[in-house]
């Protein structure tokens, strides 16, 4: 008897069916514990009983639990040891065809090594403080992945559907990932939620991203959350669950397409920035808590940073989320706000440099 796929495909043997189905009777620390256990257990046996050294009486229990004939150390055995010997070996065989089938099914069926790999991947992740959670790794999250990758952003995908799992394995092995549901606590704080600097939620359905972001701004209140929306009736609930921002990709795209041909130049500058990595020109922002404070009082005239970095101040970003475009050489950086730099890479360099921000 086989099972069919939805195509018609065999894919699994009845034998691994019913395998399968006794797949939460078998565990491998379980079958280590007993095999321990049944070494120890036999030892004492044969020491209070036959009188054994401690070396004699463990050898003996470790000759009966493998079942290779060898005879007894200390000569025939007494009634009373043939007896205790028996159901030895008896609960031996059942210890033994545990043991062997607990191990086979975690190695037949990956578990073994997959527990192994996860968990060198938590300890990684572990280790990490400052990176983006990215939550769903379909279209738009491999995008937003790839894009971290070329600005050398550390972060970590938390996607529960395991062939996606299989491809970006197959594509980038190093990538640190949580295989589970992003909707899950759990699975947020594995991925350090509460150690990140922003987390990024592109799962294909609004009701989900709003409850991931609920949970992730309980869990971390200053947290920077970016949302993706299908709908736009879903945008007001994700900022009242938390979310800084929310993204429509339609919508953008829309904008795109609608300015590439109002307004070409200024889309292909951008699109050159965001696509050519070993283009010499990019852009920084600088918010009012990353200033040191010996900056944070003065205006943009004495902060002198076009003068000695060569950075141009594009845009402030105000608390309220206003934006003033070329803002003038009186305005200070309000608690909340942010400068918007456009810049070489040389230049942008400078700046963090004179800011103390590297």
């Amino acid at each position: 008897m086989t099972l069919l796929s939805r195509d018609g495909i065999p894919t699994r043997s009845a034998f691994t069916k019913w395998l399968l189905s006794y797949s939460s009777y078998l565990s491998l620390r379980l079958a280590v514990v007993l095999f321990f256990t049944s070494i120890f257990v036999g030892a004492l046996g044969f020491v209070f009983i036959e009188g054994y050294s401690y070396l004699d009486a463990v050898y003996m229990s470790v000759i009966t639990l493998s079942t290779v004939g060898f005879g007894e150390v200390g000569g025939p055995l007494s009634d009373a040891g043939k007896v205790y010997t028996s159901f030895l070996i008896i609960f031996n065989l059942a210890t033994y065809t545990y043991a062997i089938s607990a191990f086979t099914y975690f190695v037949t069926n990956g578990n073994l090594f997959k527990t192994m790999t996860d968990k060198l991947v938590q300890r990684r992740i572990d280790k990490l403080s400052g990176h983006v959670v990215v939550c769903g790794y379909g279209r738009f999250g491999k995008e937003v992945v790839s894009q971290f990758e070329q600005h050398n952003i550390p972060f970590v995908v938390i996607e529960q559907d395991q062939q996606a799992i299989v491809e970006l394995l197959q594509e980038h092995d190093e990538y640190l990932y949580i295989a589970d549901d992003a909707t899950h606590e759990d699975s947020l704080i594995r991925a350090g939620i509460e150690r990140a600097h922003a987390m990024v939620t592109v799962l294909p359905n609004d009701t989900d991203n709003v409850f991931t972001v609920l949970t992730a701004r309980q869990l971390s209140p200053r947290l920077n959350i970016v949302s993706r929306s299908k709908d736009s009736k879903a945008i007001s609930k994700l900022r009242l669950a938390g979310a800084d921002h929310v993204i429509m990709p339609e919508q953008v795209g829309g904008f795109y397409m609608a300015t590439l041909v109002s307004k070409p130049g200024a889309i292909e500058f951008f699109s050159f920035m965001n696509t050519h990595f070993d283009a010499d020109i990019g852009l920084e922002e600088i918010r009012y808590e990353d200033l040191p404070e010996s900056c944070k009082p003065k205006s943009i005239a004495e902060l002198e940073i076009r003068k000695v970095t060569g950075a141009n101040i594009i845009a402030y970003h105000a608390p309220d989320g206003s934006y003033i475009v070329n803002p003038p050489p009186g305005l200070r950086l309000q608690p909340g706000g942010s400068f918007v730099l456009l810049g070489s890479r040389e230049q942008l360099d400078k700046l963090r440099a004179y800011l103390e921000l590297a």
